[in-house]
């Protein structure tokens, strides 16, 4: 015990001899909700982890300037007044987790966000690692089943790809993501679903689908509620996609959900404006592209086997997808479902617009039967939305007899689309389902037509030698 004691005050003294207990301080001048101006931090570096006031109140430094630095808080517990003290920590502001965190809601702090203990066995990681050098990447190739016909045939999501879901508001956006995650189970996928400045009545509501279907045995919820500070909500996807990678280098397939990246572009304009820094189009900050796109570069195929898919969603108004956020992400993104509040109005869910849809991998992803089907429901179903569109007001009884088939299939083709929610489709159903197409597809003509036997061949005759 005595030679414990004696070590312990030997550690002490020489910390003390070496100046590892002096730190930097400094004081509140000005307070702007959750920015915090502080003077006195003249050794303080970016991102570094502060104190303010007490030990309670934790921040980090988001700007430096020539007299002041910028904090933003990420917790707080008590009251901030100019004239209290500001300590730094030499050290990067980290987040928590552990693996027991699976089939619970957690902060970027490793606490349950429901009963608001610290989660057992949790480890120190970082908020945002180093980018996956190109070198450590492979080929995206590796389907990543939705469950979702609309989607497994025509536009098709890959493990490593990232594929952006937007459209308006209650178009059925996050519904695609839970679908997607429900139909991991027993695929050996780990899912992450981040919530993104959500209500606790919203998550609660979602926390219980995925309960009632067994999916929060494989799903990790991080969320920050809409009454968090705002430089929370602004690193909680980043924390998000830190775990993935934790997962993903021991060789497991993640899957992300970002619901959604509009508000979280809301959060980062909203510490930019309050912080004085320089912005951009439309009010945001100059660097919001590179904001997403280091976030949405994590997904990839790594080439030790494991990948991180993400699923971003953006909430649009009137349906414009060209607006400044959608238009950055877009462009970021592998490929977008378009949802289409029209479609959604008319019972056609889930309610894709099958005409602005893209996935830029496409075929490379699926299996040969799918693959084949798929271009044949394709072609045919956007073939039949735009005959629809153009006689829309004609009279069905004025029609030639093909036109009227051609539009009841493509009826029918939609109305095997529609899908209810949590009723996945495996492979073998879409293939049941929408095999009839190539049976039917007749796109395909022979090079050779004497070789099925056809009578009909015509002989032309010789022209006539005018040589002779």
């Amino acid at each position: 015990m005595q030679d414990s004691l004696s070590e312990a005050i030997s550690k002490k003294i020489d910390s003390i001899a070496n100046r590892n207990n002096m730190y930097h301080s400094g004081k509140v001048t000005k307070i702007n909700n959750f920015i915090v101006e502080v003077v006195g931090l003249e050794d303080a570096f970016f991102f570094e982890k502060v104190f303010v006031g007490n030990e309670e109140n934790v921040g980090y430094v988001d700007k430096i300037e020539v007299n002041k630095v910028i904090i933003s808080l990420v917790k707080t517990n008590g009251t901030i007044a100019v004239g209290n003290s500001v300590i730094t920590t030499g050290e990067v502001l980290q987040a928590s987790f552990s693996k027991d965190s699976m089939g619970m809601i957690i902060d970027s702090f490793g606490f349950d966000k429901l009963t608001g203990r610290r989660i057992n066995n949790s480890i120190t990681i970082p908020i945002e690692t180093k980018k996956i050098g190109i070198m450590e990447r492979g080929t995206v190739n590796r389907p990543l089943e939705t469950g979702i016909a609309g989607i497994d045939l025509m536009f098709p999501i890959g493990k490593g790809q990232r594929q952006l879901i937007i459209g308006d508001k209650k178009t059925g956006k996050t519904q695609i993501c839970l679908d997607t995650i429900v139909n991991q189970k027993g695929k050996n996928v780990i899912c992450i679903y981040v919530a993104i400045g959500k209500t606790k009545k919203e998550l609660k509501r979602l926390y219980s689908k995925l309960v009632s279907k067994g999916a929060h045995a494989y799903t990790i919820i991080i969320a920050s509620f809409n009454d968090d500070l705002v430089p929370l909500i602004k690193l909680t996807p980043y924390v998000a996609l830190s775990i993935a990678e934790v997962y993903m280098r021991e060789g497991r397939d993640v899957l992300v959900c970002i619901d959604d990246l509009k508000k979280h572009a809301d959060a980062c304009r909203e510490i930019a404006l309050l912080s004085e820094k320089n912005t951009g189009r439309d009010a945001y900050p100059a660097d919001i592209f590179y904001t997403h796109s280091r976030l949405l570069e994590k997904g990839c195929q790594h080439k030790d086997g494991g990948s991180i898919t993400i699923l971003p969603i953006v909430e649009t108004k009137g349906g414009d997808i060209t607006d400044y956020i959608s238009t950055n992400i877009i462009s970021i993104t592998d490929g977008q479902l378009v949802l289409s509040e029209k479609m959604f109005k008319k019972g056609q869910k889930p309610a894709l617009n099958f005409g602005l849809s893209v996935s830029r991998l496409g075929g490379a992803v699926q299996k040969d039967m799918i693959k084949k089907i798929g271009a044949v429901v394709k072609r045919e179903l956007l073939s039949y939305l735009e005959t629809a569109d153009v006689y829309q007001l004609v009279n069905i009884e004025s029609m030639s007899f093909e036109l009227r088939k051609k539009l009841e299939d493509g009826k029918k083709m939609l109305d095997l689309l529609k899908q209810p929610k949590f009723t996945p489709m495996s492979e073998d159903v879409l293939i049941d389902r929408f095999g009839y197409v190539i049976e039917d597809d007749h796109s395909e003509v022979s090079e050779n037509n004497s070789d099925n036997g056809s009578s009909d061949e015509v002989e032309l005759p010789k022209l006539a030698n005018n040589g002779d």
